[in-house]
């Protein structure tokens, strides 16, 4: 049953990037989209895949950070290889196994996998908490630029966001409101997600307070790759306006997909071409996007395998 449901979901994701992409590519025209490709500038790109894997050091050293609190044992280089191996699983496997999933497995190797799962998700949800109020700090001086619905959604994402990220951290009342579900539901207890929700709240303060300090950086550097794809394909956009919209892109990429294709070039068209941009340049910018992650994915695929070759030979 198990592998059923898992090859339901590979098939749903491969509908949603391929479905995504032809309705996307039917009503701009692929064509018009290859054209501004062909004329990217390529020294863009470099410079924002370099960035991008900046990024990945950076985020390993925000999870060493969170981590230390539960398991000081675990190396930063650990750590640092099993990012860029998550890297390769987002981009490029079809699977219901994402980087995070699989950042976790490994790590849960290494040390206890309640502390494993945490550190995970604590680490993705810092680094979204802060990309929000990013966001909302920049919006008044871009919601012109808008379309209406664009800003209610900004407001309604970020806002929902920061709502939950303050109660997840706080640990009483959640575990209070869910007291009285059944042991595998509940966050008070000993049932799997209260060890899990345990490991969140038990990084402490401190840490957590690191942690967001360093979400501060890479958000900056998220935004920074978000624009040089922008200025690849021309779309003229003012950094500023990267601040405001990368929630939704970021956001956008917890649809399933593979590898936030489809998705991401369809979030890109509707937040961007507005500007003045243009459709085609909007989606050329999603595309350049998806290229810099997945040679980001590349370097982590080149690592996995290495690691599994030094596996295979010292078990011989």
């Amino acid at each position: 049953m198990n592998g059923l449901k898992k090859g339901w979901m590979n098939v749903l994701r491969v509908a949603v990037s391929a479905g995504a992409l032809a309705f996307l590519f039917w009503k701009i025209g692929l064509g018009e989209t290859l054209a501004v490709l062909r004329q990217a500038d390529l020294r863009y790109l470099l410079a924002a895949f370099l960035l991008f894997v900046l990024s990945l050091v950076i985020r390993a050293y925000r999870w060493l950070v969170l981590l230390r609190g539960l398991d000081p044992s675990v190396p930063f280089g650990r750590l640092l290889r099993l990012y860029f191996v998550g890297a390769f699983f987002n981009a490029f496997l079809p699977t219901s196994f994402g980087g995070d999933v699989v950042r976790a497995l490994e790590l849960a190797r290494d040390t206890d996998g309640s502390a494993a799962v945490g550190t995970v998700l604590l680490d993705r949800m810092t680094g979204l908490l802060v990309l929000f109020v990013m966001g909302l700090a920049v919006l008044p001086f871009h919601a012109t630029r808008m379309e209406p619905w664009l800003v209610w959604l900004l407001l309604a994402v970020a806002g929902g966001g920061l709502i939950v990220g303050a109660l997840v951290p706080e640990g009483r009342f959640l575990r209070r409101i869910t007291g009285r579900l059944p042991v595998g539901l509940s966050l008070a207890g000993r049932g799997p997600l209260a060890k899990v929700y345990a490991a969140v709240t038990g990084c402490g303060r401190r840490a957590v307070l690191s942690a967001f300090g360093v979400s501060v950086v890479f958000n900056i550097i998220n935004v920074l790759i978000n624009w040089l794809c922008g200025q690849a394909v021309g779309a003229g956009i003012s950094l500023g306006y990267f601040f405001v919209v990368t929630p939704l892109l970021s956001v956008s990429l917890l649809i399933p997909s593979i590898g936030g294709w489809g998705v991401r070039e369809t979030v890109s068209t509707a937040v961007f071409a507005p500007t003045g941009a243009g459709a085609n340049v909007a989606a050329a910018l999603g595309v350049s996007l998806g290229g810099v992650t997945l040679a980001a994915g590349l370097v982590g695929g080149v690592l996995y395998g290495v690691e599994g070759l030094r596996g295979l030979r010292v078990r011989r």
